[in-house]
């Protein structure tokens, strides 16, 4: 589906990120007093430079935790938190938090898999229609 996996996808000591970064800004009640409002408060106003985006590998392979996710120039742009062969779909599919210029649906990167860059199209979340 996409849906976020502690521990993968998001750990506050391994790999911190805050609510709109993860996708899950609509939890974040701003007009309560909490510990770490402030700094949410800025995040949302001034914007986040990486979102956790989905993609599609277009061919063979699966892409695993780690992984380096590059633009088309083999830069890299990002590491997978999230991957695996989609049964559903019969496609491989992960996640991996990108800039926010890749964060739309059908921009093309590469994934390296094993040592070899795959090519991979940016998906919207949930991977499934509901």
């Amino acid at each position: 589906m996409g849906f976020l996996r502690s521990g993968r996808d998001f750990d506050p000591q391994e790999n911190p990120r805050n609510p709109y970064e993860a996708g899950v800004g609509f939890t974040v009640k701003l007009d309560t007093e909490f510990v770490g409002r402030d700094a949410l408060e800025q995040a949302d106003a001034e914007g986040v430079t990486e979102k956790l985006t989905g993609f599609r590998l277009a061919g063979r392979g699966v892409p695993r935790e780690g992984y380096t996710v590059q633009d088309l120039n083999g830069e890299a742009i990002g590491t997978v938190t999230s991957g695996t062969m989609s049964p559903t779909l019969d496609q491989p599919v992960g996640l991996a938090y990108l800039p926010v210029e890749y964060r739309s649906p059908g921009v093309n990167v590469q994934v390296v898999v094993h040592g070899e860059p795959k090519k991979a199209q940016t998906q919207a979340l949930p991977f499934l229609d509901r």
